[in-house]
């Protein structure tokens, strides 16, 4: 009994010390950050210089438009919420769905897919195989 009562002692001790190495090791890995919609956002045009930026922030969705000829990082960077249209749109991100309030009971859902690091929204609307998709401003996606 005594055998069996020490066996079981040593098997459950060894059990635990690999439970506890794992949690180690998981607390030792970066977690990996889900990606937001927040922050500035251009449509990924190939062929023509992106006329428009989106900027999500805290629910709201800013839009702003270029009417100049500096399509630089600079100069949309340089825009605040003073520069942008009027007229704000509350949105909601949640389990890769945007949605848009339109306002007036028009409501915009959009399945997404981030892409490059998060740098990328590639939507996912079947009804709109077309959609141009947003890249965030700044980003190295090609």
């Amino acid at each position: 009994m005594k055998k069996l009562l020490l066996l079981s002692f040593v098997l459950f001790a060894l059990m635990g010390c690999e439970s506890n190495s794992d949690e180690d090791q998981s607390s030792d890995e970066t977690p990996l950050l889900a990606p937001t919609v927040e922050g500035k956002w251009l449509y990924d045009v190939t062929a023509n210089l992106p006329n428009t930026m989106y900027e999500f922030m805290d629910g709201t969705r800013y839009t702003y438009y270029n009417d100049s000829e500096d399509y630089s990082v600079e100069f949309w960077e340089s825009l605040n919420t003073a520069d942008a249209i009027p007229g704000t749109h509350e949105y909601t991100f949640q389990n890769d769905t945007l949605t848009i309030d339109l306002n007036f009971g028009n409501v915009q859902i959009l399945p997404l897919i981030f892409e490059c690091d998060g740098d990328r929204i590639n939507f996912q609307d079947p009804e709109h195989a077309d959609r141009h998709n947003l890249v965030r401003l700044g980003s190295d996606c090609n």
